[in-house]
């Protein structure tokens, strides 16, 4: 029996073949957040999947960096994925994610 006490496994294990995370609380609980926390910081003109791909983006190189080895290729998946995506203003985007994760990355450190 596999435990998800990890939040790095638990992330790592959520994100769907495309390289994107779904809104939910499963995503949620590896922050040690909300789903509504998250869904409520959201910006209005930010898909659901988007923003959770961005949020697991930061999460990974705020609070996981130590790490870097065993989930870079996950985050080049995720950062790969955004780019693929129509998304307005990014820096807005990683500025509320970095406020609500009590992170501080840029947008270029995120590789998006």
């Amino acid at each position: 029996m596999c435990s998800t006490a990890d939040p790095l496994l638990q992330l790592v294990s959520l994100q769907k073949a495309s390289g994107c995370w779904d809104l939910d609380v499963t995503l949620a609980d590896a922050f040690g957040k909300t789903e509504e926390e998250l869904t409520n910081q959201k910006p209005a003109q930010v898909e659901g999947s988007v923003w959770a791909t961005l949020l697991a983006l930061i999460w990974l190189y705020g609070c996981k960096i130590d790490q870097r080895v065993e989930w870079q290729f996950v985050a080049m998946k995720a950062a790969s994925w955004i780019g693929s995506q129509k998304v307005g203003d990014l820096s807005e985007c990683v500025c509320v994610g970095n406020v609500l994760l009590g992170c501080q990355v840029t947008k270029e450190t995120l590789g998006i």
